[in-house]
């Protein structure tokens, strides 16, 4: 069953039509990457909606199932027509995405429709990846992976966060990526126990150095957090760091089919809560990672109760982060 028949399956039977506005979905349902346009789908028909830059590429790359359809006039003058001829009169939409404006903007597009919100039923498809889905996550990985390579061996004290962030993005490009995951972190010294830090444009500090960044690979996302130490480790960075390492690799033994989510937390936290390190560890070990860089499931306290089941991909990024 295609992603598209699955979603329509799913939609209560009142719904007649689904208006899909986010491009991630967007791509997720019809296979077709674009930034201007709609899906809209029936239980008759998957008709994609855009403007003439698009049409040919999506003929090309669009899922068999969908119909291409070049906007004339706007949404309005090419949706209508069709909704009337297959007597639709409720069309769902994303309340996920959709701002207060934009929502608005659609009632005053179509004034004789009642608009419901479908909720999480798209999200709640995209947790489970296809052999297809991960192949492309794992090459988003490989490829940050390479670009961690090479920064390690073109790194000097000269360089800057800004140049380190830098050379890791060109990495990625140059090794295939289609752009990052999310904004590159590379955060030395004082900053490096800033979890979201920015990148400064100033020489790299003695210490710690934070990384942590991803490549984009066919849409879909890869993150990763590395430590580098940028002169000579004493007593207490080695046994943070190490105490880090232990927490990881226990957390990845402990997850296999059937884990509870929370619980893999729990092994990490009671690792670096054992060594003194607890209070400073304060986010969730991990979170899912597909089109979006943060997915389901969570691998945190309130991933407790949800089995890691095939499909799930997760990320496994403990921390200690003294101030």
């Amino acid at each position: 069953m295609s992603r598209y028949q699955t979603l329509m399956s799913r939609i209560d039977g009142g719904i007649d039509a689904l208006l899909i506005t986010s491009e991630k979905n967007q791509h997720y349902l019809g296979g077709f990457p674009f930034s201007d346009g709609y899906l809209l789908l029936t239980r008759q028909d998957a008709l994609l909606l855009t403007d003439s830059r698009y049409v040919e590429s999506a003929e090309r790359e669009a899922y068999d199932e969908f119909t291409v359809l070049a906007m004339k006039g706007g949404l309005a003058a090419t949706a209508l027509p069709y909704l009337d001829k297959v007597g639709a009169k409720v069309i769902g939409y994303e309340d996920s995405f959709l701002t207060c404006a934009e929502l608005a903007r659609l009632k005053h597009t179509f004034p004789e429709m009642e608009l419901v919100p479908i909720g999480s039923v798209i999200e709640d498809m995209r947790i489970y990846k296809d052999e297809g889905e991960l192949s492309k996550i794992i090459s988003a990985q490989r490829i940050a992976e390479g670009a961690l390579e090479h920064l390690l061996r073109v790194i000097t004290p000269n360089m800057t966060e800004i140049e380190v962030a830098a050379e890791l993005e060109y990495a990625m490009r140059k090794g295939g990526a289609q752009g990052t995951s999310f904004d590159t972190i590379a955060v030395s010294g004082s900053l490096s126990a800033v979890p979201h830090g920015v990148p400064r444009n100033v020489k790299l500090e003695k210490g710690f150095l934070t990384l942590d960044f991803g490549a984009l690979c066919g849409g879909y996302c890869s993150d990763m957090t590395r430590t580098v130490c940028l002169g000579k480790a004493d007593a207490e960075m080695k046994k943070v760091y190490d105490t880090v390492l232990r927490a990881q690799l226990a957390a990845i033994e402990a997850a296999h089919l059937g884990s509870d989510c929370g619980e893999i937390d729990g092994v990490a936290r009671s690792i670096i809560a054992g060594a003194g390190y607890g209070e400073y560890f304060g986010h969730g070990l991990g979170h899912g990672v597909g089109m979006f860089i943060h997915e389901a499931p969570r691998l945190s306290a309130a991933g407790k109760g949800i089995p890691l089941t095939p499909g799930h991909v997760v990320t496994v990024e403990p921390g200690i982060y003294l101030p």
